[in-house]
C-alpha cells in the first residue's frame, strides 16, 4: 500500500470520505460529530481542528468544540466555546448548549436567560420549553417552571421528562390532583418506572386516596426491591389505612436496606406508640438517637410520648425542643429573655403568648392567673378568635390580638404551652379548677337564649370535625351521618360545628332536628355563651373540647385508640378538666361502638333527669 492509499485508509477509519468536498468545514464537522456520537473524542477533535484551519468561523464547528469540551467536563471552555460559535449564528440549537454548560457551573440566572432567548427564537421547540423549566428549577421558581414544562407537553405530548418533572414540581407544590395526571401520563408513556410509581403514590397519599398510593407502591417496589424510601413510604401509607403491624414489617425491610435512617426509625417508633407496644417505641427512639443525638423531632416524639404515659417531668422539658430545632421559623422573635419559672417575676411585666393551636390555648390560659399571682403585669398576645375569650382572665393587664402586629413594652416572655414546666407540673398537681373562664357577658347569654327559645329539652352540642390540616385529623374526626343514631333521642340537638365540611354540610341540611346557629359564633366568647346555654357538649378532640371544659360544662370526648399525649390512657376522666368524660375507642379503632356507648349513657341521663 503506498502513501496515498495508507492516508486514504486513515481518513476513511477516521469516517471521512475522500471524495470531491471530503475536506470540505462541514464535512469534516459533520465527520467530528459522528465521531463524538461514537465515544471517539480525539478523532472527534481532530476534524474539528482541520475544518477550523479550513475556517475558523464555522459556527457549527465551534459548537462541536463546545460539545467535546462539555462531555470533558470543562464548562468554562464550552461556554467559550458555544459563545464563539453563537456570535456568528445564534442557533437556538447553540444557545441550548449554552444554557446548559452554564447550569453546570452554577450560573443559573444567565442560562435562564440564555434558554429564555432560545425559546423566543424557536417556540415550537418542546424541548427547549424543558430546558427552560430546569434551570427555573434551579432558580427555586417553581410556579415558572410548571408553565414551562407544561408548555413543553402543550408542543409535544409525548414529552415523558417533561410530565415527570412537572408531576414532582406538582407534587411539592401541593397541587395534588395535576401532579397525579402528570404521572399518569408518565405511566402511560413508560409504563413499570418505579420513580413515577413511587411519587404518584407520595401524591394520591396527599389525596387520602390510600389504597391506590398502597397499589403504586407495591408495583414500584416490584421493580426496585431494594428501594429503602419504597418500603418506608409503603409503611406510612399502611399507617394511614390504620394497618400499624403490617407497616411495622416495611420500615423493617427499609432499615435492612438503610439500618441508620432516622425518619424510618421514628415512623416505626410510631406505629409502635399506635399499637400500644410503649417499650418498644421508646427503644426505637433511643437507636434514633444514637443515630442522630441532635435530631429534634425524635425529640419532639419522645417528650409527647412521655406526657402520653404520664412522666410529666421529662415530657414538659422535652417539648421545648420545639423552639430549639423543630420549628426554627415558627419560633417568636422576642429579644427579652425567656420566663421559665426560674426568676422572680414580681414588678415586671411578662408577654404570654400562644404558640400552638387554639385548643392548647384555653387549655394553658389556666396558668395566666397563676403567673399574676407572682406579682407581675401580666400581657397576653394570642389569636384574634380567643382574644375576648382570654381578656377577662384574672390578673391579665392587656390583651393583644395577634393581628394588631405590635406588641406592649416587656421584660420578659413565656410561651402558653411552656408555662406547665415553669410551674413544674406534675400529674398530681394539674390546676384543674371546675371552671378558669370568666362567666359569658349577660348580654351574650340572653341573646343566645333568645335564639334557643324556650328550654323545654336538654341541650346537646355537637362537634364532629376539628381542623382538616391536622395531622391525625383522619382519627380525630367522624363524619356528621355517624351521630345520625344519636339523634332518636329525646332532646335538642345544636351544632356547634364551624365550617363544616362539604359532605357534613350536606349531611346537616338533611337533619332538621340539628339546630344550625353557628352563622352567630363570630369568635369564641360567642361560642362560649352558646355553651353555657347548653346541658351537655359532645365532641371530639377539638378546641370546642376544651373551651366547654374550661367553663366547667359537661362535655363528652371522643377519642381514638391512642390519643393526643393530654387525654393520658385507659382513663374515663380528665385530669385537666373536671366535669370532662371520655369515651375511647378500643382496640378495633372504629367509632361506631363509641358513638353507641353515648347514645346510651345520652338516653339514661335523660331518663334520670325526667324521673329527677
Amino acid at each position: 500500500m503506498n502513501r496515498r492509499e495508507r492516508r486514504a485508509a486513515g481518513r476513511k477509519s477516521r469516517g471521512i470520505s475522500s471524495g470531491p468536498g471530503a475536506n470540505t468545514p462541514a464535512a469534516l464537522c459533520d465527520a467530528g460529530m459522528r465521531h463524538l456520537r461514537a465515544e471517539q473524542y480525539l478523532d472527534a477533535q481532530l476534524c474539528c481542528q482541520q475544518a477550523l484551519e479550513a475556517d475558523p468561523d464555522h459556527a457549527d464547528t465551534l459548537h462541536l468544540m463546545g460539545l467535546l469540551s462539555f462531555h470533558a467536563a470543562q464548562y468554562d471552555l464550552a461556554v467559550e466555546w458555544f459563545l464563539r460559535a453563537i456570535r456568528h449564528d445564534a442557533k437556538p440549537q447553540y444557545l441550548a448548549s449554552l444554557g446548559t454548560a452554564l447550569q453546570n457551573l452554577g450560573r443559573f440566572e444567565e442560562a435562564f436567560q440564555v434558554f429564555d432567548k432560545a425559546v423566543q427564537l424557536k417556540p415550537d421547540a418542546a424541548v427547549l420549553w424543558r430546558f427552560r423549566g430546569n434551570v427555573l428549577v434551579n432558580l427555586d421558581r417553581r410556579d415558572q417552571a410548571v408553565l414551562s414544562y407544561q408548555q413543553a407537553l402543550k408542543l409535544d405530548p409525548r414529552d415523558r421528562d417533561a410530565a415527570y418533572n412537572s408531576g414532582a414540581l406538582l407534587l411539592q407544590l401541593g397541587r395534588l390532583d395535576e401532579a397525579v395526571s402528570c404521572f399518569n401520563l408518565c405511566d402511560q408513556l413508560q409504563g413499570d418506572h418505579a420513580p413515577t410509581l413511587q411519587k404518584r403514590a407520595l401524591a394520591l397519599g396527599g389525596l387520602e386516596r390510600f389504597e391506590e398510593a398502597l397499589a403504586d407502591n407495591k408495583r414500584a417496589h416490584a421493580l426496585d426491591p431494594t428501594n429503602a424510601d419504597v418500603c418506608n413510604s409503603t409503611g406510612t401509607i399502611l399507617q394511614s389505612l390504620g394497618r400499624n403491624e403490617e407497616a411495622l414489617s416495611w420500615f423493617d425491610r427499609s432499615l435492612e436496606h438503610r439500618p441508620n435512617h432516622v425518619e424510618t426509625l421514628n415512623n416505626k417508633a410510631f406505629s409502635l406508640i399506635e399499637l400500644r407496644r410503649f417499650d418498644d417505641a421508646f427503644a426505637v427512639y433511643d437507636r434514633s438517637k444514637a443515630v442522630d443525638p441532635g435530631h429534634a423531632a425524635t425529640d419532639w416524639n419522645v417528650a409527647l410520648l412521655q406526657m402520653m404515659t404520664g412522666n410529666f417531668e421529662a415530657g414538659w422539658a422535652g417539648r421545648e425542643v420545639r423552639w430549639k430545632k423543630l420549628l426554627p421559623g415558627d419560633a417568636p422573635k422576642l429579644s427579652k429573655p425567656i420566663w421559665l419559672g426560674d426568676e422572680a417575676i414580681a414588678g415586671k411585666t411578662i408577654l404570654l403568648h400562644s404558640d400552638e393551636g387554639l385548643g392548647d390555648a384555653i387549655q394553658f390560659a389556666r396558668y395566666v392567673p397563676m403567673v399574676a399571682a407572682r406579682g407581675a403585669r401580666v400581657i397576653l398576645a394570642i389569636e384574634d378568635a380567643v382574644c375576648p375569650l382570654l381578656s377577662g382572665l384574672s390578673g391579665v393587664l392587656e390583651c393583644v390580638p395577634k393581628s394588631a402586629g405590635r406588641l406592649p413594652a416587656f421584660d420578659l416572655h413565656c410561651p402558653l404551652s411552656s408555662l406547665p414546666l415553669a410551674f413544674g407540673t406534675r400529674l398530681d398537681s394539674i390546676p384543674a379548677e371546675k371552671s378558669y373562664l370568666a362567666p359569658p357577658a349577660a348580654d351574650r347569654l340572653r341573646n343566645w337564649g333568645d335564639r334557643l327559645g324556650p328550654h323545654k329539652r336538654f341541650r346537646v352540642g355537637l362537634v364532629w370535625s376539628g381542623n382538616p390540616k391536622h395531622n391525625n385529623d383522619r382519627n380525630r374526626s367522624i363524619p356528621l351521618r355517624m351521630l345520625a343514631r344519636i339523634l332518636d333521642v329525646d332532646a335538642t340537638f345544636v351544632s356547634l360545628q364551624k365550617d363544616p365540611r362539604p359532605d357534613d354540610r350536606a349531611a346537616l341540611l338533611e337533619r332538621p332536628e340539628i339546630v344550625d346557629p353557628t352563622a352567630h359564633l363570630t369568635d369564641f366568647a360567642e361560642t362560649a355563651a352558646l355553651v353555657s346555654c347548653l346541658d351537655l357538649v359532645i365532641t371530639v378532640d377539638t378546641s370546642v373540647a376544651h373551651l366547654a371544659g374550661a367553663l366547667g360544662r359537661p362535655t363528652w370526648i371522643l377519642l381514638p385508640y391512642t390519643p393526643d399525649y393530654r387525654w393520658l390512657l385507659d382513663r374515663d376522666d380528665s385530669p385537666w378538666y373536671p366535669t370532662v368524660r371520655l369515651f375511647r375507642q378500643a382496640a378495633t379503632r372504629e367509632y361506631g361502638s363509641v358513638v353507641d356507648r353515648v347514645r346510651a349513657e345520652l338516653q339514661a341521663m335523660i331518663s334520670a333527669r325526667k324521673t329527677s
